[in-house]
């Protein structure tokens, strides 16, 4: 399909309820004319983390009205929409089955074509709502289940350099701010208190150091932060281990990334030397800092969402739907839901970074 047009988007791959509206234009820009993330924290803060069967029932409450939402919000009607793009993995797979389920309704009752998006390309699109990111670049996807480092070279077009061995980065900062004793969402939360913190006072260990490769491990870091954490006794202490713990984390994945850019480097001209960070970790500014030092001292230009843009959110699925469909590249409603779904799906089979099991490759 030719731009302009409008694409609706879902996203349903966790614990937010989120609709959008996007207008692809006639120069290949997204324009974001509504985005409505109707959000779960409250509900699964009790618990300490997601429940993922109580985060599906949540979803098959608010869908309906968080897209009528969207709609209305963006001043269009669903005879102005183009496509319905919903993300069909990977992510909590009753989450995920009741966002694609609604959209597949939607399609099917509309005549509209559906368009199945893997939720971590729509992070790796994300930088390019409302914003000048053209293709192709490096990015580095940071969230709470996934780290990669990534050549992009287009919509569905994605090479692994990197990938974490075990934990993700917004993993570690969930579990260590949990053992420090902060409230759900653990994160942002660790963020808050790490201000002002002593990032040396506490000696954290480093992993891979005698690897040359672009791979990222959290899973000692967390555990020797968790044993930390445990002798502490003052509000002063805490901070600066949160601190640490934060300065920990945008090390490894400055150091990581940095080797990512020698390697994208060699292979493509100066002018394509472009760097993107994307996910929840994105909106961490120590994080943020760091990394775009990076991208200076190895001549690259730096780019992130907007900070609404990097946690979960339609807007990007939404965009990644609809170059999809400029691209002709749409589902049928056979489209399944997937708990696992790499980017990069060759790599992960032929190196895969976990052992696939009955689902499939993890990363």
């Amino acid at each position: 399909m030719t731009p302009p047009f409008l694409v609706l988007g879902i996203e349903t791959s966790c614990d937010e309820t989120a609709a959008a509206v996007v207008r692809l234009g006639a120069d290949g820009r997204g324009h974001v004319r509504s985005s409505v993330v109707a959000s779960q924290v409250a509900i699964h803060a009790p618990f300490g983390g997601v429940v993922p069967e109580v985060a599906a029932r949540a979803h098959v409450e608010l869908v309906e009205p968080v897209a009528r939402q969207a709609l209305s919000e963006a001043g269009v009607s669903l005879d102005e929409i183009a496509g319905v793009a919903a993300t069909a993995g990977p992510g909590l797979i009753g989450a995920v089955m009741v966002g694609l389920s609604f959209a597949k309704g939607l399609a099917l009752a509309r005549g509209l074509p559906l368009i199945a998006v893997n939720h971590l390309e729509g992070h790796a699109v994300s930088a390019r709502l409302d914003a000048e990111v053209d293709y192709p670049f490096l990015l580095l996807l940071v969230s709470g289940g996934h780290c990669q480092l990534l050549e992009v070279a287009g919509i569905g077009a994605c090479r692994r350099l990197g990938s974490t061995i075990d934990d993700a980065a917004g993993e570690a900062f969930d579990k260590i701010a949990k053992t420090l004793g902060l409230p759900y969402p653990g994160g942002p939360a660790l963020e808050r208190l790490a201000e002002g913190g002593d990032a040396d006072r506490f000696p954290l260990p480093r992993a891979l150091l005698g690897r040359r490769d672009c791979d990222f491990s959290f899973s000692g870091l967390k555990t020797a932060a968790a044993r930390v954490a445990q002798g502490l006794t003052t509000d002063l202490e805490r901070r600066d281990l949160a601190a640490a713990v934060q300065a920990a984390i945008a090390r490894q994945l400055s150091e990581r990334t940095a080797r990512a850019m020698q390697v994208y480097a060699a292979q493509n001209a100066a002018q394509h030397r472009r760097f993107v960070v994307a996910g929840g970790v994105a909106a961490n500014r120590a994080v943020r800092a760091s990394l775009e030092a990076v991208a200076t001292a190895h001549g690259f230009s730096f780019a992130a969402p907007a900070l609404k843009y990097c946690t979960d959110n339609a807007a990007m699925i939404a965009l990644a739907g609809a170059e999809r469909l400029a691209a002709g590249l749409t589902s049928g409603l056979d489209a399944v839901a997937r708990p696992r779904w790499p980017l990069d799906e060759a790599a992960a089979l032929a190196a895969p970074t976990h052992v696939p099991g009955r689902k499939g490759a993890k990363a």
